[in-house]
């Protein structure tokens, strides 16, 4: 039992300590720190990531109390993956944050982001259902706080919607708990999948119940339409590198729909007959509205936004299948779509100080467009999934992985239709932002009529910058900032020309995951299993 597995959970939980009861008064200690221990994270995540390639699942006990009596950590090639992932993603944008000043905004932002990080790696190793409840809650309350960071209305009232749509869904979250611990007198993972499993099967009325109360509860994490209200505001009011670590948030609810409908409830009495007829229609409509949502916005903010809801679309599609081919498919796009919306985030943040506001219109000219118009067009590529980029293969392992599904008219037919929307929206944004206004400098600009009248909102004009740019006139350090959303950028290259191995790890992963006896070997029997 390798006491490495734990420190995911326990570094970012004491610098966030640290940096509370002893550096709160010291920015520049705060960042060092900070900074130093998310470095260290992704240390510790690339071991363990060599420690699961061996293909064993590993379990740490805490206390040393045996399951299911204690609460166990649990270690295989999918979980140490996303703590890799995270990591990855938080120590590029925290420098993002560090350049473009957004850390200094507000109060004890790096103490948030560190226990945002314990509570996302706790949700990732967790072997137990009320833990993982327990972690969310964690990542969930730092996430309120980094949300309304800087301050402002517009922030503030989006804060407000995401507290009261999670806190409904931390609500049905214990509820579901509660049904599953009166079927399985259990609420560790592992010992609830033995006792599912041999559950006769007229008996399993209340387990279904609980069954699709979980996925309710991980539908609002993952923004799975029709509980993506929340989403859009909310990343388009939050600090830019607060959405980008966003990013990561809702493959928390994937990662758990993952993890529950692979181990815990048997295909033959829960998934095929009450999840999948509900995941997959759920995920075609999440792609459609992400991808119209692009093509319809006025604000860069929200366009990004509704690329997420996009991608979650996709990326459900391939989870929705529920065999070793999509969940490979899933994986891949997962590291994708996870560093192209972080990237797209960060772009978007770094036009808005530059332009004054995120709103498509053509009299504003932005000043030093050339590095952030390559970086917008790369990221826009990979986003809507066209070559030669990553994007664009993640797409293409999910229509792969769906060739013998009985809806796959429909899944093609909805990937390829919203991914054409998508490049539209895509084109005509970069269009408004970096070319045409230069066309219109020596002309004088087309009066806009004025907006038609709007029941109970109004529509903002070029007076109206958006309000959360305003305050970013004296950045740190821009150069910084422009290097950490280019490692992001070598991230989605480096994805794109390894996409063989990426894959071929992806379907080991894919492979562990689907063959849930080695869980139940290494957490039940104390013994390590290999795959």
């Amino acid at each position: 039992m390798s006491h490495v597995l734990i420190a995911p959970v326990i570094l970012p939980a004491v610098i966030g300590a640290l940096i509370i009861l002893w550096m709160r008064a010291d920015l520049l200690l705060q960042r060092v720190f900070s900074i130093a221990g998310t470095a260290a994270l992704l240390a510790v995540a690339i071991y363990l990531n060599v420690l699961a390639a061996s293909g064993q699942v590993q379990v740490y006990r805490l206390g040393d109390w045996a399951a299911p009596f204690g609460i166990v950590l649990m270690l295989d090639r999918l979980s140490a993956l996303m703590v890799a992932l995270t990591a990855t993603l938080a120590l590029a944008v925290q420098l993002y944050a560090f350049g473009s000043g957004w850390d200094r905004k507000g109060w004890h932002f790096h103490a948030l982001w560190q226990f945002q990080l314990m509570g996302v790696c706790g949700a990732f190793l967790t072997g137990d259902a009320f833990n993982l409840f327990v972690f969310f809650e964690v990542l969930l309350i730092a996430s309120y706080g980094l949300m309304i960071h800087g301050g402002g209305p517009m922030r503030l009232r989006a804060g407000v919607q995401y507290i009261a749509y999670n806190l409904a869904g931390s609500t049905l979250f214990l509820v579901a708990l509660g049904v599953l611990y009166a079927v399985t007198g259990t609420l560790n993972m592992a010992d609830m999948a033995a006792r599912v499993a041999v559950m006769p099967v007229e008996d399993t009325a209340l387990l279904r119940t609980g069954a699709v109360l979980l996925m309710l509860v991980f539908a609002i994490k993952a923004s799975l339409v029709p509980l993506h209200f929340w989403l859009p505001s909310t990343y388009a009011n939050a600090p830019g590198p607060v959405a980008a670590l966003f990013a990561v948030m809702t493959k928390v609810g994937v990662y758990a729909i993952l993890r529950f409908y692979t181990l815990v409830f048997p295909q033959d009495t829960v998934i095929e007959s009450v999840v999948m007829d509900l995941l997959l229609p759920a995920a075609l409509f999440t792609l459609a509205i992400g991808q119209i949502g692009i093509m319809g916005t006025r604000n860069l903010g929200r366009l990004a936004a509704y690329a997420a809801i996009g991608s979650v679309g996709t990326l459900m599609i391939a989870v929705s299948q529920f065999t070793p081919q999509g969940t490979t498919a899933a994986i891949y796009y997962i590291i994708h779509s996870t560093l192209a919306g972080a990237a797209l985030f960060l772009i978007v943040d770094m036009i808005g100080a530059r332009r004054g506001d995120l709103w498509l219109r053509l009299d504003t000219v932005m000043p030093g467009n050339a590095l952030i118009g390559a970086m917008f067009f790369v990221t826009a590529i990979a986003v809507v999934g066209m070559p030669p980029f990553s994007g664009f293969i993640g797409k293409l392992l999910v229509l792969d992985a769906t060739r013998t599904a009985p809806q796959v008219v429909w899944i093609w037919a909805t990937v390829l239709v919203s991914s054409l929307i998508a490049i539209y929206g895509m084109v005509r944004a970069g269009s408004l932002v970096f070319w045409k206004p230069y066309g219109l400098q020596e002309r004088p600009v087309p009066h806009e009529p004025a907006p038609l009248p709007s029941r109970g909102r109004r529509i903002p004009t070029k007076l109206e910058p958006d309000e959360h740019i305003q305050d970013l006139g004296d950045a740190a350090s821009p150069a910084l900032a422009a290097v950490a959303v280019g490692a992001l950028l070598a991230g989605i290259v480096a994805l794109t020309v390894f996409a063989g191995p990426v894959t071929q790890f992806a379907r080991a992963t894919a492979d562990q995951l689907h063959d849930p006896a080695l869980y139940l070997h290494a957490v039940l029997e104390g013994q390590e299993g290999t795959k």
